[in-house]
Order: C-alpha cells, then structure tokens, then sequence
C-alpha cells in the first residue's frame, strides 16, 4: 500500500518512515537501516542512497506499512512541506486517548 506524496528532489535531505504493522506506531529509519521510534534516531539520506534506503523499505511491509519519504533537515530534523503532519506524527495525538469531552 502506497500514498501519492510530493516528489522530492534528490539532494533534498529525506527520510524514510512508515507505520509499525504491529503496532500502527509511527517509525523512522535510523541510519543503520532499522526502524526507531525516537525522533532524535532519524536518519537523513540522499541521492542513490535515499532511494535504496525505500526500497528496501517497501521490501519490509509487514513489518512496516506504507514507508515513503518525509522532508528532513540535513541533521534529521522535520521540515519542509509536510512539517505539521509529520510534527503530529513524530509527537504523537493533538488529544489525549481515553479522554472524554
């Protein structure tokens, strides 16, 4: 399962994140290749090496769902067009669960 995203150029720092199939948590690739859930963990990539990094992303669903780029600082940080979503993303729900209005 993929989503139609914005096309990002390939010296554009990304990274590459997708939900946790288990869990449905967010997660990041670090720059091992494993998946994190902690925003300091983001890996940024480039070029050619961005692209092999997705690929073999979308070679690990089941383990992972829907993996695809996010704009990222060169550091790992969240930016670009996306930052409030992927900022929503990174910190988790605009509400408590279980609360009750």
């Amino acid at each position: 399962m993929t989503s139609v995203r914005p096309k990002l150029k390939p010296e554009t720092p990304k990274a590459v994140t997708a939900w946790e199939t288990a869990t449905g948590q967010t997660v990041w690739m670090a720059a091992d290749g494993s998946w994190t859930k902690e925003v300091g963990q983001i890996a940024a990539f480039t070029g050619d090496e961005a692209e092999a990094r997705l690929a073999d992303a979308l070679k690990q669903e089941g383990v992972v769902t829907d993996p695809y780029f996010m704009e990222v600082t060169e550091s790992g940080g969240i930016t670009g067009r996306e930052t409030l979503r992927e900022t929503i993303r990174a910190n988790g729900p605009t509400v408590a669960y279980g609360e009750s209005a």
